[in-house]
């Protein structure tokens, strides 16, 4: 199972926030581009960024310090946030995202999500699958829709996605254990790729959802657990790989 380090950009900044709530915000660098290069040091081969300010405001907006990731690392990212367009979707392909990952646009017109996978194909687009209470939640987290996040995962698998990140919105920032549960139904009945975010606190959590990657659980997203010194790195990527030794 692979792990992804999160860089969260606010203003230039590399912030966490707690459940997507904007006046809940910690701020750990205003160098986004040194916290990349230390994960990838310390073994990431993978990164996760998210552009807060544009899943607010609907469009790219840390574009500069994407590109200062971009140009630091060596290891490939994926990136979403606010990427309701096709030209917004080259930009961050162009410059250096492996992934971009797509989220409101898909709920509001599916036929949007069959544009990308036609034009850029389904190894760069990532559904972005966030939920809160089973529903899909959109527009930054801060509205909830009407479709079950189960009905649109499989929705979406039939337009010929892949791979989605799932995040329960309710576990986001609080360092209380991923929803396991919702992430192998998820995974089982999709049949999509998923990549589990929200809530992983500790080598514990890693390790039960390696476990579930027979089910279609590919990979975990970690951030809070990390800029609190509750995880370390090494650590996390081994029990990720199987390598660690479980606690239980």
């Amino acid at each position: 199972m692979m792990l992804y380090p999160a860089i969260d950009l606010r203003e230039g900044h590399c912030v966490r926030l707690i459940q997507g709530r904007k006046e809940k915000q910690t701020t750990y660098s205003d160098r986004p581009e040194l916290v990349a290069a230390e994960f990838e040091r310390q073994g990431a081969e993978y990164l996760h960024i998210v552009d807060l300010d544009g899943a607010f405001a609907g469009s790219p907006q840390n574009i500069e310090a994407i590109a200062a990731i971009a140009k630091t690392v060596r290891i490939p990212f994926q990136v979403g946030g606010g990427l309701r367009s096709t030209a917004d979707v080259q930009k961050l392909l162009d410059l250096g995202a492996e992934r971009v990952i797509i989220g409101t646009r898909a709920v509001q017109n599916p036929d949007f999500v069959v544009d990308l996978l036609q034009q850029f194909g389904p190894e760069r687009i990532v559904l972005g699958l966030d939920a809160r209470d089973g529903m899909v939640a959109v527009e930054g987290w801060l509205e909830k829709s009407s479709l079950t996040a189960l009905d649109f995962g499989c929705q979406m698998k039939e337009l010929g996605i892949r791979i989605a990140i799932y995040t329960d919105v309710s576990r986001d920032g609080l360092l209380q254990g991923p929803n396991f549960t919702g992430t192998q139904r998820l995974a089982q009945q999709t049949g999509l790729q998923i990549i589990a975010s929200g809530g992983v606190s500790s080598l514990d959590d890693i390790h039960r959802l390696s476990a579930l990657e027979s089910d279609g659980v590919v990979g975990a997203i970690i951030g809070k657990a990390l800029y609190e010194g509750r995880i370390e790195l090494s650590q996390a990527i081994a029990a990720a790989s199987g390598r660690g030794k479980n606690s239980c």
